[in-house]
């Protein structure tokens, strides 16, 4: 009797100790893929990015709403070395966080504080200054030049014709 109090005694302590034991053991946290949120803190500034998108080394913060300037790719990295997230249309509106390294722009969408990712810094403009630059940035239509074909005839005459017509005028 004495022997099997103790077997009771000792399975009851192995079960509560195998509990304790299962009971310390924390689930392993989800495998981050691309599309994983995480936040980043750079100069400061909590940034909110994919897992693919990388966080930026240095950051100037701007917080203003931008207009693309033709159709630019928006980068992982703030160079090209980094995958194409999606791409910029021209004359859309987006919102540039800051600026980071290489003169690019960290960007994110209108309506969502979300870094999305990077692009160039000649990518686009202020917003307020984006009709300014479309319209400076046309060519100017250029007035050809006559050119014409001169000759002395004598004395302090000549003789020109222009290169579109054979006809010679007598000055």
């Amino acid at each position: 009797m004495i022997f099997t109090r103790i077997a009771v005694k000792i399975c009851i302590a192995l079960t509560l100790l195998a509990v304790l034991t299962v009971a310390g053991c924390k689930a392993p946290p989800p495998p981050l893929t691309d599309d994983t949120l995480v936040t980043s803190e750079v100069a400061g500034v909590t940034l909110t990015h994919r897992y693919a998108v990388q966080a930026p080394q240095k950051f100037k913060p701007v917080n203003e709403t931008w207009r693309a300037l033709y159709n630019s790719s928006v980068m992982t990295t703030p160079d090209y070395s980094g995958k194409i997230v999606r791409y910029l249309e021209t004359g859309k509106p987006f919102t540039v966080l800051g600026v980071v390294e290489n003169h690019w722009l960290a960007i994110a969408d209108e309506d969502q504080p979300q870094l999305v990712g990077y692009v160039p810094l000649k990518a686009g403009v202020i917003s307020d200054r984006y009709d300014a630059t479309v319209r400076s940035d046309r060519p100017k239509p250029r007035k050809a030049a006559k050119q014409q074909v001169c000759v002395d005839v004598g004395g302090d005459s000549k003789a020109c014709r222009s290169r579109d017509t054979a006809t010679w005028i007598l000055d």
